[in-house]
């Protein structure tokens, strides 16, 4: 039998340092009619195949290298208040956690405090629901001290509502902020006042953090450098994509969450302009709202993008699902997923696919709307990203304004200045001087109308 205990110690922000050495079993009760107690379906999970939904849920502990040794699923009618599951079905698994020897088992499901406790009594072990897994693995990836301070902070505001007393001895093995250890005992009498003053602290740094970030934003204003953003489904192969456009070398693995911090790298368009790249953490389904409301320093990138690219993985089984789940995650940050102007989809993956295939999927884009139009591409090869590129320049050039010009060609002070501040679409010499076609922000405008006696592009 494996230890009863995984090894490791738990950082300030709660997760869990050194790999773990404990056995999980991976239970996903999920509902038979996909309902809620009021009724009503669940959101986004009408769509979305149970056993994907299981591997998906297994994916997430083995990404905190867990041992996996059994992942089931476990059909329920409706959500009892104490267990989550029926009593009969609690005690047929108590016998499989027993023959397993686990001391891990992983719900695939939003538990309460009361649910969670009971199941920890029931079955001896410790009991991580979707929330906290999710939680553990941000934890552990968060390099920066930007990501440690909003891990810290959403698994603050997770573990204050489990701040009960009468947990027994094997909850008092969980205390602290983390969930697969801790400290000892003495986390179980922690004050709540004491937790809510840490979340204050935080909150207060996180506001700092907001500020640098809405500084260093308004530097990157005052250049001609726009914003594009990657968001999608986890592992959808946004930071494969991300080093594919920008030659950058960010942890691209085939793992859930392999990225957490935000990353920002220049990226050359097809005329020579530039914008920065933006990687962003990775969506899922069920994604806790404590890490959406403490993200929001990170995911603002992605509010203020003036470009924001979908990055679809459209060769998983659960490709449309995944989808409506990153949309949803959008509406939240208050970005429409509808709004063409400003959101291009991006099919990755095409490579998975054979001739045959991959002409039904042309098919199939080709009759998308053009308001919300989609590109197929493969990080992996680099197929269709020169089309993308170009459709990317083509949606920053359209707040943009193109303008002619003429400069002494012995002006090399201008010149330099042109280039570094305009993108040029053309130049020609001409009679001693090079005659420009340039296009800038609104912001430069008028300084090229008033130095250089620029004149609007004709169309």
């Amino acid at each position: 039998m494996e230890p009863r205990h995984p090894e490791g110690s738990i950082d300030r922000s709660g997760s869990m340092q050194g790999k773990p050495t404990g056995r999980a079993i991976v239970i996903g009760p999920y509902l038979r009619m996909r309902r809620d107690d009021a009724g009503t379906p669940q959101a986004g999970h009408a769509m979305r195949d149970t056993d994907a939904r299981l591997d998906e849920a297994a994916g997430l502990a083995r990404a905190i290298d867990l041992d996996v040794a059994s992942a089931i699923i476990a059909p329920v009618t409706r959500i009892r208040p104490a267990t989550y599951l029926g009593k009969g079905k609690v005690e047929e698994l108590t016998g499989l956690i027993t023959a397993e020897g686990a001391d891990l088992v992983v719900m695939d499901c939003a538990l309460s405090p009361i649910q969670q406790r009971n199941l920890e009594k029931a079955w001896s072990t410790k009991v991580l629901d979707r929330t906290g897994l999710i939680l553990e693995i941000f934890g552990r990836r968060a390099k920066t001290k930007e990501g440690a301070l909003q891990v810290e902070l959403a698994h603050l505001n997770y573990q204050r509502s489990r701040l009960v007393r009468s947990w027994t001895h094997l909850e008092r093995q969980r205390g602290g902020f983390g969930f697969m250890g801790g400290p000892g005992e003495t986390q179980i009498e922690a004050d709540r006042r004491l937790i809510g003053d840490r979340i204050t602290r935080l909150e207060n740094e996180l506001k700092k953090v907001q500020a640098t970030r809405r500084l260093h934003r308004a530097g990157r204003k005052r250049v001609p450098y726009r914003v594009v953003a990657l968001v999608g489904y986890t592992n959808a192969g946004k930071s494969t994509l991300f080093n594919r456009l920008t030659r950058a070398d960010v942890q691209a693995a085939d793992m859930l969450f392999a990225t957490l911090d935000p990353t920002l790298r220049a990226l050359t368009l097809p005329h020579g302009g530039k914008a920065m790249l933006s990687d962003t953490v990775g969506f899922i389904s069920n994604l806790p709202t404590q890490l959406v409301a403490a993200f929001r320093a990170t995911l603002e990138e992605v509010m203020e993008a003036d470009v924001i690219l979908h990055v679809r993985d459209i060769s998983h089984e659960d490709a449309e699902a995944q989808q409506h789940d990153v949309e949803a995650v959008l509406r939240q940050l208050g970005i429409d997923p509808e709004h063409g102007a400003r959101i291009l989809e991006v099919w990755n993956k095409i490579d998975r696919f054979d001739a045959d295939q991959r002409e039904n999927l042309q098919n199939i884009a080709a009759r998308r709307s053009t308001e919300v139009p989609c590109f197929l591409v493969s990080a992996e090869t680099g197929e269709g990203l020169d089309r993308l590129l170009g459709a990317i320049e083509d949606r920053l050039a359209a707040t943009r304004t193109t303008l002619d010009l003429s400069v002494d060609a012995s002006d090399g002070a201008a010149i330099s200045w042109l280039h570094r501040n305009s993108e040029v679409l053309a130049k020609e010499l001409r009679d001693g001087r090079y005659d420009m076609t340039v296009r800038v922000d609104e912001t430069k405008r008028d300084i090229l109308v008033n130095r250089y006696a620029a004149i609007p592009h004709p169309l």
